[in-house]
């Protein structure tokens, strides 16, 4: 026993010399705990995204379904942009993803308006994007001004839209009264005298028809005929026969991309056949052509933008490079709501990173302080909201294609005129 109780106070010493005590370990655990937690914290912390929310009322059903179509893959074609390539909105020292909640309007300025008030106050949107059309952005604007937010729009070109005394309504594209001048002027130096005009009654349209008539005065070209006729208008062939009568040189219609077909189909079917035919909205869209056929030669029709265009800016590069990009996301070139649509968005987005801010006040400043290039063309607005920068372009349609003729620094094709007889072509 004498010789093993050396040896069992050695083994004593050993055990507790392994064995940790209880508030050691209790220690330690509460450290690794710790760590991980910190270490979850901050992952979410870095993961979490921030997000500024846009809301649109975009005509899916309805008048407008086709533009309305253009007017959303516009939208998207920058969302997408902004959050998979650019990186998020920058405002101040953070990154911003962006979220567009989109209703459809249905084309009824009514339902547009209820839905824009609930983009606000249910939705919690921070800015909107506008609809298509002026009598929709007229209702809607009316909804964003009540509760103090910030509309941007590339859609509605109605003077009338910017004489209200808003302070939250911002347009990117050129004024609907100047959609018809340089078409115009182009048909005047080529010797036309006189012109008729039909339009719909509507926002819209009376400013292209009140801008038509100013520009022909401006031009000498004296106008023989004004014609009216009703919104979801179904034949126009009365007030065509009346114009066949006066043989004018110039047709000039104002409506959109439905009014559009209805002028050519009409025209052909009564043999009327003007030197030139100029109409909005839908000869500028590469569906007229397939709609109509090789009856869409000669047509011309204002444009807010086409991909031959020079312009170019930092964010989407050429008007060229930006239509390839929408071709690869939607299968079909741009039309120029689509163009607009973007270069609306893109305003927004550059206020925004100039304001450093997501207040209203600061936004607006900004918008008012705005003027860069972009591949849309000039961005620049007045006090009222308008884009005054920007100038209108015409095309035609040749052999199947739509060629910018007007002006001058824009055109890639002369003009061909006159206009031979429908059964020529």
């Amino acid at each position: 026993m004498k010789r093993l109780l050396p040896l069992l106070v050695l083994l004593v010493a050993l055990l507790l010399t392994a064995c940790p005590s209880p508030s050691t370990e209790e220690s330690a655990t509460s450290r690794e705990e710790s760590t991980q937690t910190e270490q979850q914290s901050g992952a979410e912390s870095s993961s979490e995204v921030k997000v500024i929310r846009l809301g649109a009322a975009v005509s899916e059903t309805g008048k407008y379904a086709r533009e309305g179509k253009d007017t959303r893959q516009g939208y998207e074609t920058w969302r997408k942009w902004v959050n998979e390539e650019y990186g998020g909105i920058k405002v101040g020292n953070e990154r911003y993803k962006v979220e567009i909640i989109y209703y459809d309007d249905e084309g009824d300025p009514d339902t547009a308006a209820r839905l824009v008030e609930k983009l606000i106050t249910e939705d919690k949107v921070d800015f909107l994007l506008g609809p298509y059309s002026s009598s929709l952005t007229k209702s809607t604007s009316a909804i964003a001004e009540k509760y103090n937010k910030i509309m941007i729009e590339g859609n509605g070109a109605s003077e009338s839209l910017f004489e209200r005394g808003f302070k939250n309504l911002f347009a990117v594209l050129t004024p609907a009264g100047n959609y018809t001048q340089s078409g115009l002027k182009l048909l005047a130096d080529q010797g036309a005298k006189t012109m008729v005009l039909a339009y719909e009654d509507t926002a819209f349209p009376t400013s292209v028809a009140e801008g038509a008539q100013r520009w022909a005065q401006e031009y000498g070209i004296e106008v023989l005929a004004v014609e009216t006729y009703p919104k979801d208008v179904a034949d126009v062939s009365g007030i065509m026969s009346k114009f066949k009568d006066l043989n004018p040189d110039i047709f000039v219609g104002g409506g959109h991309f439905n009014d559009a077909l209805l002028f050519v189909r009409s025209a052909k079917e009564i043999n009327f056949t003007p030197k030139a035919m100029l109409i909005t909205v839908g000869p500028s869209n590469p569906e007229f052509v397939a709609e109509v056929g090789a009856d869409a030669e000669y047509i011309l029709g204002p444009t807010q933008w086409e991909r031959t265009m020079s312009w170019k800016g930092p964010w989407f590069g050429t008007a060229e490079e930006y239509a390839q990009r929408y071709e690869k996301l939607w299968g079909e070139p741009p039309t120029y709501q689509a163009a607009e649509s973007t270069a609306t968005a893109l305003a927004l987005h550059v206020a925004i990173e100039n304001a450093g801010s997501l207040e209203t006040d600061a936004v607006r400043q900004a918008l008012l302080d705005l003027d860069i290039m972009t591949f849309y063309g000039p961005i620049n607005f007045d006090e009222t909201g308008k884009n005054i920068a920007k100038p209108m372009g015409t095309i035609q349609i040749q052999d199947g294609k739509i060629v910018v003729v007007a002006p001058e620094e824009a055109a890639v094709a002369e003009i061909r005129y006159p206009m031979p007889p429908w059964n020529e072509r």
